[in-house]
């Protein structure tokens, strides 16, 4: 899981093109790191392609900080597991 949490972090890092101190767990993307909806797209699919998953577009709007992408992301590959 901390594994994953690092990924994550280091793929939303890589996107945004931001200093790692700036990503916390409720940083907010847009309001917060200027992300646009291209970027949240780019995050979505680094994200499916990493983690085979299929993350569903309607949780894309979910997806505006690094807690809520991980949530995400476990409960997807979550449910895959099962």
């Amino acid at each position: 899981m901390l594994i994953m949490i690092e990924e994550i972090k280091k793929i939303i890092i890589d996107i945004l093109e931001i200093d790692p101190t700036e990503l916390k767990m409720e940083t907010d993307f847009v309001g917060e790191l200027n992300a646009d909806s291209l970027m949240a797209l780019e995050i979505l699919a680094t994200l499916e392609k990493k983690y085979k998953i299929k993350i569903p577009e309607e949780s894309l709007a979910k997806m505006t900080n690094l807690k809520n992408v991980i949530k995400v992301v476990e409960d997807i590959a979550g449910s895959k597991a099962s």
